[in-house]
């Protein structure tokens, strides 16, 4: 249906987007219209095996680690993520391989058919259940021996929640999208645990007691085993520093099935380990269900996780830090691990953040490790707060005490730090997906551009 990528590209974005123009209310979301495409297309779901992730923070993370281990123990491996940083091809992926462009654009026709011939009965599908109808069918046709599904946006009535898994799993529950998912953590957890499946194993990290009792009330309704990491599955962990690593976490899951002992987190910062601890559990519930994961093989697997977006080293002089951290809690993990991991004089934050965030609660937290920061905003979204109101929002909590600029573009506010910095010094971006990828774009094209010269 489609002569090139482009020509499917351009179908795709035509598509109604909630991930940058958020609706304020929950109706917009239902499982009815992907279940339409998906029969349409044969239910290409049905021949395949899963893990789904939920949660608020960290469930990117979980995802990378746990289809890397499984990569390492040489099964082809589906993932699906959102959102993407330069290229949406990286959210269909297998093993570490973006769909290719003409894959995408051979998957998009039938896709774009089922859009159609559902459309009258449950209206125009969206950007997010078009790619995750794409996602799946890709998925079908490579015949993947298992696919690692990143939930979009809750969880209950999210687009991936059409897949019966072999495993659940939620990480860390935070308040978020509290104008839909719920104005309490007991409230947005039940709407996490939405992916809970009769009979189907369930996991999830230490949580506050309100969140694990929602997480308790939906797994009996739902009649699916519960287990909790440290309490009913065996995991610990110590933070070190070696030669070969620098400064990182070990992380240990022992069972009946595995012995997954002093496995080395790919990803920096001491909160990433409980993410891990989660992947390996993850690991050992598969092998339950008749996955081969040898202890070898899942170390090998994690440690070539990939780290895009994740504390990464994009620029050297200046040192230029990419982070997707957007959440009061995630900034101030991440400042913390800036100072466990990386020694430097001062740190310039290029900030920018969406209207619908926690805007107070990270401004609070930005404070705390900044020494200079840098007000902007991701080109072309719409909920993307406005440079000067962060910058007034900022002054009016914290006075004169920082340095701050309200700078309209990336590229500019790149610029601009980097005047201000000397050779100990960090630039870190942070605050928003599309603006950590707009500046890893930015940069990349940037440094082909210098190397042809």
């Amino acid at each position: 249906m489609f002569p090139g990528y482009d020509d499917a590209l351009e179908f795709l974005n035509s598509r109604p987007n909630f991930e940058r123009s958020r609706p304020k209310a929950g109706p917009d979301f239902k499982l009815d219209r992907t279940a339409a495409l998906l029969r349409e297309l044969g239910d290409p779901q049905l021949g395949c095996k899963f893990v789904h992730v939920a949660g608020s923070k960290g469930k990117g993370s979980t995802v990378e680690m746990t289809a890397s281990m499984l990569a390492g123990c040489g099964y082809a491996v589906g993932v699906f993520t959102s959102p993407h940083l330069i290229d949406v091809r990286e959210r269909v992926r297998i093993n570490s391989t973006p769909i290719d462009p003409a894959d995408f654009a051979a998957m998009m026709g039938p896709v774009a058919k089922a859009v159609e011939a559902v459309k009258r009965r449950e209206g125009d599908a969206t950007y997010f259940e078009v790619m995750t109808a794409l996602g799946l069918a890709y998925f079908a046709e490579q015949a993947v021996d298992v696919a690692v599904i990143e939930v979009g946006l809750g969880g209950r009535l999210d687009s991936t929640n059409v897949i019966t898994p072999e495993v659940s799993a939620i990480t860390e529950i935070q308040l978020e999208h509290t104008e839909i998912l719920g104005d309490t953590l007991g409230k947005i957890a039940r709407e996490k645990a939405g992916i809970f499946k009769p009979g189907v194993p369930a996991l999830t990290v230490p949580q506050k007691p309100e969140v694990l009792e929602a997480f308790r009330q939906v797994s009996e309704e739902v009649v699916c085993p519960l287990k909790v990491l440290g309490k009913d599955v065996d995991y610990s962990y110590r933070f070190e520093s070696s030669p070969e690593l620098g400064p990182h976490a070990r992380v240990s899951v022992v069972t009946r099935r595995s012995n997954y002992e002093h496995m080395a987190v790919p990803l920096k910062g001491e909160h990433q380990a409980k993410n891990c601890g989660l992947a390996l559990a993850i690991l050992d519930t598969l092998r339950e269900r008749g996955f081969d994961c040898p202890e070898r093989e899942v170390a090998v697997g994690l440690a070539r996780t990939l780290t895009a977006g994740r504390m990464e080293k994009v620029w050297q002089r200046p040192t230029i830090i990419l982070d997707g951290a957007h959440t009061p809690e995630s900034i101030e993990c991440l400042v913390k691990s800036l100072g466990a991991h990386m020694r430097y004089d001062s740190m310039v934050m290029i900030f920018g953040c969406s209207s619908d965030k926690n805007i107070e609660g990270m401004l609070g937290k930005v404070a705390l490790g900044a020494d200079k920061i840098i007000f902007t905003q991701a080109a072309g979204s719409p909920r993307a707060m406005d440079p000067q109101e962060l910058q007034r929002r900022f002054r009016e909590r914290d006075g004169e005490t920082k340095m701050t600029q309200a700078i309209p573009t990336l590229k500019d506010s790149l610029t601009s730090a980097a005047k201000g910095v000397g050779k100990d010094d960090i630039i870190v971006v942070c605050g928003s997906f599309y603006l950590v990828g707009e500046a890893k774009k930015y940069l990349r094209d940037l440094a082909r551009e210098r190397g042809a010269r």
